[in-house]
């Protein structure tokens, strides 16, 4: 998974709980730290590609460097 991929490489430092929601019927949400990120059923489309990683890096990077391993 590309969005869950993103997230955790960039951002493990600062993410205490990460929830891929899956299911029928093409669930797809995305939760961090139990608030939902994004949602395919409110979008009403799959997230493009780096989508996920830039609502994470707007709504909660402000200030927090990129993880470096």
């Amino acid at each position: 998974m590309s969005a869950v991929d993103d997230l955790v490489s960039n951002y493990q430092h600062v993410i205490d709980d990460l929830t891929l929601v899956m299911g029928s019927k093409g669930v797809f949400d995305v939760e961090v730290d139990g608030e939902l990120l994004y949602s395919k059923g409110r979008a009403g489309r799959h997230a493009n590609p780096g989508e996920v990683l830039a609502l994470f890096t707007e709504r909660y990077g402000g200030g927090v460097a990129r993880y470096e391993s």
